[in-house]
């Protein structure tokens, strides 16, 4: 077995007192944050899950007083600037193949900035505990993280009280469990569930099984050519049998983002429940579900910059309270007995067992990260660089982009004639660039444009002008033939811009 050409980064220590400096801020800061938002009847929760060592000396704002994370700007001032964002990302300064890495696959997962490891490690190293109901104090602590983090969450999302907000592993358990509580007690034979051709599998598949049980109908909403939903087709398909619309806030394979408030708006007057999956929306763009109007909404934190195996379901309030326990065990209780259970409140008799406590502090640490930058400015910078690149990858002989919509965020996805779209991802990566190919787990969405597999470069807040550029040389080079050894970067790291 031979070991693959891809030079691991060196990994700097981090001093065991940094580590603890950080979490005791974090407990500190925590505490001051959140107690005015602890629901009734359980512990007051608040805490950062693992601040900067360098913030230990600096109070905490309030939560009232902290900017929201979906807000339309962050906290820093000046203009924002992706060469100091990557500063925050150890592994885009690392080299693929001898390359430095341009990492162009951010629809399937971010980096992580500094702040988010440095949170997991401070949680691991001096915080460790299971959380609710312990009566010491590293009990007390990690609960406060964890609630502190849905509080996070709840203020991205902008809903009303952190109650209204489910930790789950990610979108896919986020409508799973949409579908095996709400969707169970409230959907029976003849009910219809609009479903647009543009979604991920993780939104298509449990309507699917569910649909089976309960002999409901999926019903595809079509599309346009340009790769928008077709707004008069949903209309029509709207009627009084219509229990549920479902739809992707931004498409994983377009890019293109929908008319969610309009479509909730149409759908609330036939009596329709409406599910946003949001995963690739949160990253790139404000979210307001009070605006949106949105019955629920989903997203995963390793999309925005957190760990992976954590991530949210909010709810409407009144929804909330209806959603009958979908896993039994602990955490999820009041009072156990054989003559029956009472459950807990939501949204925990949502939470059977452990949860992600790390994940829940660096969900915390990603979104407080991304309320420090300027929202406005990277929307700025995401929209340059998407234009930037279409016209770019428009230079490229026989490459077709997939759909074009106005209205989108930095998703590009592609066919490159004659070309399969593995070989193309690995024709990539051989010159250090990381993109995704096959098909990106929304087949029907490829469908609609005729083809099986396509390869996808999906673009953040830190890529730059100059990784683009070397995403177009790589595939010039590819279509005429050329030798896919790149020489040898002059400086390593990456380029900037």
């Amino acid at each position: 077995m031979t070991t693959p050409d891809v030079d691991a980064p060196a990994v700097p220590s981090t001093p065991d007192s940094a580590a603890q400096a950080a979490h005791r801020a974090a407990v500190a800061g925590a505490r001051q944050a959140t107690r005015q938002d602890a629901p009734p009847g359980r512990d007051a929760y608040a805490a950062d899950g693992a601040r900067a060592a360098e913030t230990a000396a600096s109070p905490e704002p309030s939560l009232a007083d902290r900017p929201r994370p979906g807000g339309s700007s962050g906290g820093r001032s000046g203009l924002f600037s992706a060469e100091e964002v990557r500063a925050e990302f150890p592994a885009l300064h690392r080299t693929v193949n001898g390359q430095p890495l341009a990492w162009l696959d951010n629809g399937a997962t971010t980096h992580k900035p500094h702040r988010v490891i440095e949170a997991l490690t401070g949680y691991y190293s001096y915080g460790n505990s299971n959380i609710h109901r312990g009566a010491h104090t590293m009990a007390r602590e990690a609960t406060e993280a964890y609630e502190a983090s849905r509080a996070a969450v709840a203020g991205l999302l902008g809903a009303s009280s952190a109650q209204d907000v489910v930790f789950v592993r990610g979108t896919t358990e986020a409508v799973n469990l949409v579908a095996q509580t709400w969707g169970r007690d409230n959907l029976g034979p003849g009910d219809d569930i609009l479903v647009p051709v543009l979604e991920h599998h993780s939104n298509l598949v449990p309507w699917q099984l569910l649909a089976r049980r309960t002999r409901a109908r999926v019903v595809p909403v079509p599309l346009l050519p340009d790769g928008r939903l077709d707004q008069d087709a949903y209309a029509d398909l709207l009627s009084l049998r219509t229990r549920l619309v479902v739809v992707s806030h931004v498409s994983n394979v377009l890019g293109t983002v929908q008319p969610v408030r309009e479509m909730t708006a149409l759908a609330h007057r036939y009596g329709a429940r409406v599910l946003v999956d949001g995963a690739q929306a949160v990253a790139h763009m404000p979210v307001d579900v009070a605006e949106l109007d949105a019955d629920f909404y989903a997203f995963s934190g390793h999309k925005v910059f957190a760990p992976t195996g954590i991530g949210a379901l909010y709810a409407k309030p009144e929804l909330l309270a209806e959603l009958a326990p979908w896993q039994g065990g602990g955490n999820m209780i009041e009072h156990v007995g054989f003559d029956g259970t009472e459950f807990a409140p939501a949204p925990h008799r949502l939470e059977a067992g452990t949860g992600h406590i790390a994940g829940a502090v660096g969900l915390l640490a990603a979104l407080e990260w991304l309320t420090s930058l300027d929202r406005d400015g990277i929307a700025a910078h995401e929209a340059r660089l998407t234009s930037y690149a279409q016209q770019a990858l428009g230079t490229v002989p026989g490459l077709t982009l997939l759909g074009s919509a106005p209205d989108r965020v930095a998703v590009l996805t592609f066919t490159l004639a004659g070309h399969d779209p593995a070989h193309v991802a690995d024709w990539l990566d051989r010159n250090g660039i990381a993109v995704r190919s096959g098909h990106h787990c929304a087949q029907p969405s490829l469908a609609h444009f005729g083809v099986t597999s396509a390869t996808r470069a999906s673009l953040a807040l830190y890529n730059t002008a100059e990784e683009v550029d070397r995403l177009v040389a790589a595939l010039h080079a590819l279509t005429s033939g050329e030798d896919a050894t790149p020489p040898p970067p002059s400086q390593p790291g990456g380029p900037g811009g």
